[in-house]
């Protein structure tokens, strides 16, 4: 019997009925929602089992070295004892960073991760322990740099997803955005709990918690041996150091190092001569939110351009950005507009270094890309070593105010490492021969 399609009326007893026999919308009907590019990339099989380690373990890159010097200095009385030790163990993972890639590439992630995160835990360990004990202060350089086996998590999770989106230039665009937001919220974040739990608990808090998280997370990461990239023999590969269009790529790294480095610096003075050195890890962290978002909103976008342009574009506008902070300084003196002023600037990093890491991608030989991406990790150590120390230079011989334009001058000196190298690669690109 065939159903009236509009609404009927009728009454039982003393209530009112109203029957409605109009076609339902259902939800199948409904056109589905597009799930978005990250959702879509965290779709992806076994990307998640892997992803949770990596978050969990790349946490505590961003606790260790607040936690030593909070543990050292209040237990030492030298903030001197403290910053020197934490260089030592930079300079060491400098040196080692690479080689602990080299055997990833060569034997695989879980066969060399593990051991070498058992080691630097174990030097973490025997920081607190030394620490604690009252031992010689040499003995805390020794224990520190042993924590320079530390895996690049970073690395290592880059080159999952260059496997499993092998081709797809899209979504491994996604992915390495997705990847820099990581790093960024890990160094945003981390300070933060880092001092918090040396100061509500006992110093040796911050160090005993990033172990913990760096073996776990290291531990999940490495058991999801379903997406590591399997191991390639050894062919007549160049050195990624010696790839072509490697070196100018780890000289721009070099250069944004001490654009961080001396920003970090330069910002604490900045916030201590105006008498709230205690809220410098608030306003460090704005300008790391600031590019943690932006690189979540690069990944979405549409990319336009080849990745050349778009590295020497993104350096550009990271160049320009950087003056805010010193115009808010040296114009208002205020600490809350030098937070906005960063939180700006900081929208230019994740872009920068995500096409940076695509860059390196594609220029490293095949079956040794964790020593590639290892390699401009290495450049950003040492860029920030550099930058820490011009930066603390300016601000001693000169003002605070100054030294904002130590990450400026740093920027540009990226920027135009950048123009030579892209420039000088379309002169020496073969041209097409015409068809006859």
């Amino acid at each position: 019997m065939p159903q009236p399609d509009r609404t009927m009326f009728t009454t039982t007893a003393d209530a009112l009925v109203v029957v409605d026999f109009s076609p339902r919308s259902t939800r199948s009907s409904r056109a589905p929602r597009d799930p978005g590019p990250y959702r879509r990339l965290l779709a992806t099989p076994g990307a998640r089992a892997f992803t949770i380690g990596n978050l969990l373990a790349r946490l505590p890159m961003g606790m260790f070295s607040v936690s030593a010097v909070v543990m050292i200095a209040g237990t030492r009385g030298s903030y001197a004892l403290a910053g020197a030790v934490t260089a030592a163990g930079l300079a060491a993972t400098a040196v080692v960073g690479p080689w602990t890639a080299r055997l990833v590439d060569r034997h695989g992630q879980a066969k060399i991760a593990v051991p070498a995160t058992v080691l630097a835990a174990l030097g973490s360990l025997a920081l607190l322990l030394c620490v604690r004990l009252g031992a010689p202060a040499w003995t805390l350089f020794v224990s520190y740099a042993a924590t320079a086996t530390t895996p690049n998590l970073g690395g290592m999770s880059r080159a999952r997803w260059a496997h499993l989106l092998a081709g797809d230039e899209k979504a491994l665009h996604v992915a390495n955005s997705f990847e820099q937001a990581v790093d960024e919220a890990g160094f945003m974040l981390g300070p933060v709990l880092a001092a918090f739990l040396c100061t509500a608990f006992f110093p040796e808090a911050g160090t005993l918690a990033g172990v913990v998280l760096l073996v776990t997370g290291v531990l999940v990461f490495a058991a999801q041996r379903a997406t590591e990239p399997p191991v390639r023999k050894r062919g007549p590969s160049q050195a990624p150091f010696r790839s072509p269009g490697i070196p100018p790529l780890l000289a721009v790294c070099l250069a944004m190092g001490a654009v961080f480095g001396s920003m970090e610096v330069v910002t604490i003075a900045f916030a201590d001569a105006q008498g709230h050195r205690s809220a410098a890890g608030i306003v460090l962290a704005l300008q790391a939110a600031g590019s943690c978002a932006a690189g979540l909103v690069y990944g979405a976008t549409r990319r336009t351009g080849s990745a050349e342009n778009r590295y020497v574009g993104c350096i550009a506008a990271m160049t320009t950005l950087l003056t805010l902070p010193l115009l808010a300084a040296s114009l208002t003196g205020s600490l809350l507009a030098l937070a906005g002023a960063l939180l700006i600037a900081g929208m230019a990093t994740a872009p920068t270094m995500v096409t940076g890491m695509t860059l390196i991608q594609r220029r490293t030989p095949p079956g040794r890309l964790n020593e590639g991406m290892t390699l401009a990790v290495t450049g950003l150590l040492g860029g920030i070593a550099c930058g820490s120390a011009a930066g603390g230079w300016t601000v001693e011989h000169v003002s605070p105010v100054a030294g904002f334009g130590v990450p400026i001058t740093a920027a540009a000196a990226a920027l135009l490492t950048a123009l030579v190298s892209t420039g000088r690669s379309r002169r020496t690109r073969p041209r097409p021969t015409p068809a006859p």
